[in-house]
């Protein structure tokens, strides 16, 4: 599973926001909003403007990087072995990978 956000950009946001005790449940991040007693999903509009400042995550960056050094190892192996199927699984790692930046 691929988290878009990170735990430490949504807690950040919730101190200079005044909201507390973040947690994350069933891919959404919720907390405590000021002089709440339950707790509420942290607004969307908040985790765009977190993820506009910040970029991608580090598992997204993880699974860039692995999908283009897999890529890459496949093109040369399908080279060597003259073999198509390095690329078809390559193309297959690379669709999986390009699903989870999906949101749900």
């Amino acid at each position: 599973m691929m988290n878009r956000y990170s735990f430490k950009w949504v807690q950040e946001w919730c101190e200079e926001n005044g909201w507390t005790d973040p947690f994350l449940e069933c891919r959404m991040y919720w907390a405590f909003p000021p002089g709440g007693v339950m707790p509420l999903p942290v607004p969307q509009d908040a985790l765009e403007s977190i993820k506009s400042q910040k970029g991608l995550s580090f598992s997204e960056r993880t699974w860039t990087f692995s999908a283009v050094f897999f890529s890459l190892s496949c093109v040369i192996s399908s080279y060597i072995w003259q073999s198509p199927m390095p690329l078809v699984a390559a193309f297959a790692f690379c669709a999986i990978v390009v699903a989870q930046f999906e949101e749900d």
